[in-house]
């Protein structure tokens, strides 16, 4: 498969195990004791249609290095509760005071700014219940939980870099925009990633394999993301567009343009790829995904 060549049926494929997670999550919920409109909130926000990349990652990389789906289930679900409280807390009017996520009023919109913030609470601390309740490993449990709560932490890390900079930077704007998203964006997919190769008993190299993967993929992730907020439109994307250049924010476009940054893209879509070189068939689908990711619309 090239990366023009990926069709709607080759999309529904690799995303299958996605449906799993979402059934899997809406039964977390459904059977957590929470208060209605707390659940209701957080529902709104975890089922709402997302692309599910991080739980993907999770399921893919533990399939590639000969696990089962099953082991990476609940890791999976979590990885996704972790990203959308990210979202929710995002779309704050503290933070990018944003009206609109996944085609739908955002949360605080939708509920009240105290829900958002409470239910973005809930979602994190549910993330490592749910890791610590329903893995069987309780050592593998924590080292998943391991990479989940560094994965967090320097995801939060690359908001404070991009969004509240300590000082003015000489760093080069590349390099800068770089060290961002390795934490912002790329820190959660690498934390899924290598949840994904312990879930399924990944060696040390082949755990540098699926880090390498990950680094590559968050990178060109972000990448296609700015492509996106100035090539599309808001009815495309399901949130609104052009606010971090507006905002004065480091982005792919501005420091390299539109075509530096579609090359920008196409080297890192190489670079993960190459990353997968010691892994046969079971990877595919990590291959396949890294395919559409480079090329997506939304």
């Amino acid at each position: 498969m090239t990366t023009l060549d990926i069709t709607q049926m080759d999309l529904e494929q690799i995303t299958l195990p996605a449906r799993n997670v979402e059934a899997y999550l809406s039964a977390f919920l459904r059977h957590r004791p929470l208060p209605e409109n707390l659940k209701r909130a957080i529902e709104y926000s975890l089922l709402s249609g997302g692309k599910l990349v991080r739980p993907l990652l999770v399921i893919r990389c533990c399939e590639a290095v000969g696990g089962k789906p099953e082991q990476a289930l609940a890791p999976a679900a979590a990885v996704e509760m972790v990203h959308v409280f990210s979202l929710v807390h995002d779309d704050l009017p503290a933070m990018d005071d944003d009206d609109l996520r996944r085609g739908k009023p955002t949360l605080h919109i939708h509920e009240s700014e105290a829900m958002a913030v409470l239910a973005g609470d809930a979602m994190l601390s549910l993330a490592f219940e749910l890791i610590a309740t329903r893995m069987k490993s309780a050592d593998t449990a924590l080292e998943v939980m391991r990479e989940l709560s560094v994965g967090t932490n320097d995801m939060i890390v690359g908001q404070v870099q991009d969004t509240l900079p300590l000082e003015p930077s000489d760093q080069d704007p590349i390099d800068r925009l770089e060290d961002i998203h390795k934490n912002k964006t790329g820190a959660l997919l690498r934390a899924a990633c290598r949840m994904g190769g312990i879930c399924g008993g990944a060696n040390a190299k082949q755990l540098a394999s699926l880090t390498r993967y990950a680094q590559a993929t968050g990178l060109m992730f972000q990448a296609v993301d700015d492509l996106l907020d100035v090539t599309s439109t808001p009815e495309n994307l399901g949130k609104a567009v052009r606010k971090d250049a507006e905002m004065g924010k480091l982005t792919y476009p501005g420091v390299l343009g539109l075509d530096g940054t579609r090359e920008q893209i196409a080297s890192l879509h190489t670079e993960a790829t190459v990353a997968l070189e010691g892994f046969d068939h079971r990877a595919n689908p990590l291959r396949e995904l890294c395919d559409y990711l480079a090329v997506r619309q939304k």
